[in-house]
């Protein structure tokens, strides 16, 4: 199978063309397997990246969210990385929020993926278990369109308090700008 560009790619590869251990997953790391213990819905895979080490990644509902960063944080995944939004227009859900934690005791990633659909964009804050979540979310509020429930203070911070609709989502208008070029009437 290739790629929009022509590049062959595996048939087991990510949209990066790093392999993915085919489902199910489980976790052998003793910190990962406890995490999955505790969380039996939760759907794992690993992605292997063309350099460095595998990184696992949970498929989470949205009601679990926090109950899962919770315990993940309980078993050393201290650190907030990231948090985004991502458009899968014309998908199913048609919107992710993937947030990024580390545990730095055992060097290891943790990538939760988390499926919002288009007509109910809501997804739980984060901000109760990871304080960092806070300026992540209202920026994925703001250029997405997905609300953070129970978010101390959802407002805009990136656009204008004005700014009508949410510029990254793919169905968003782009528009323009006319440019005037100095010169540009005269003839040549």
């Amino acid at each position: 199978m290739a790629d929009d560009t022509g590049v062959e790619m595996p048939p087991d590869a990510d949209a990066d063309g790093a392999p993915v251990a085919e489902a199910p997953f489980v976790p052998d790391h003793p910190v990962l397997a406890a995490l999955a213990e505790r969380h039996p819905d939760v759907r794992w895979e690993e992605r292997i990246p063309p350099a460095g080490p595998y990184q696992p990644i949970a498929h989470v509902e949205r009601t679990d969210l926090v109950a899962f960063a919770a315990s993940a944080k309980e078993l050393g995944f201290e650190t907030f990385i990231d948090l985004c939004g991502v458009d899968h227009l014309g998908g199913r859900p048609r919107f992710e929020v993937v947030v990024e934690l580390l545990d730095m005791t055992d060097r290891l990633r943790l990538r939760i993926r988390v499926p919002v659909p288009g007509t109910d964009p809501v997804v739980p804050s984060l901000t109760p278990v990871y304080a960092g979540a806070d300026f992540y979310e209202r920026e994925t509020w703001d250029l997405f369109g997905i609300d953070f429930e129970g978010h101390p203070e959802l407002t805009r911070i990136l656009l204008p308090d004005d700014w009508e609709g949410h510029p990254l989502r793919k169905d968003y208008s782009v528009g323009s700008v006319p440019v005037q070029f100095k010169g540009a009437h005269k003839a040549t």
